[in-house]
């Protein structure tokens, strides 16, 4: 493990690894499963005042991913799923799925974006069930953006000990800071 870690870490400095960033980043929102946190984190690590520059290329780089994640589904659905659907006879209960989720859709994108749940999976059902498009873009960059930076952030401030916290307990801190962000807005919507 630490010949991996040492290997990462060299990697990250190299005077390409920003394309590599990009390039997982991209991905990773639309095919790809591997998270780009795993390139990020070394890199940040590797040169902190670096972090902001990092960041930023991962939540661009993320959200023209899900651009092509969104352009699969849309583009995709109708020559084969609405094929799959009719087979199965599913074509009318999608028509409900798709109001649900475009009703929700920019708070889906929001806490999926956030959180280490697929990416992909929100680009690709944003494109199959038609989500605005602008809306799509707008969460995605916000979305995105706060992950990306929150990992930055943390990395630049608190160095090294903060990866082992951030390794360990991503899931968690996922999930609060996502319970947190959603009971501020349900605190805002009722006072």
């Amino acid at each position: 493990m630490r010949a991996l870690y040492e290997w990462t870490m060299d990697l990250a400095a190299h005077k390409h690894a920003r394309w590599g960033l990009a390039l997982i980043s991209f991905v990773e929102s639309s095919v790809f499963p591997i998270p780009p946190d795993i390139i990020l984190i070394p890199m940040v690590l590797a040169q902190r005042a670096m972090a902001w520059v990092y960041a930023t290329i991962c939540t661009l780089s993320s959200v023209a991913g899900g651009v092509m994640g969104y352009a699969i589904g849309y583009f995709l659905f109708d020559t084969v799923g609405t094929a799959i659907l009719d087979f199965y006879g599913k074509a009318e209960e999608f028509s409900t799925f798709q109001a649900q989720y475009n009703e929700w859709g920019v708070w889906i994108v929001l806490i999926a974006g956030l959180t280490p749940f697929p990416y992909k999976i929100i680009t690709i059902a944003s494109g199959v069930t038609a989500l605005n498009f602008p809306i799509f873009i707008v969460a995605s960059l916000i979305a995105r953006g706060i992950r990306f930076f929150a990992v930055a952030a943390l990395l630049w401030y608190f160095g090294e000990p903060i990866r082992a916290f951030i390794d360990k307990y991503f899931g968690l801190l996922s999930i609060v800071f996502v319970v947190l962000l959603i009971g501020g807005f349900a605190l805002l919507k009722y006072l």
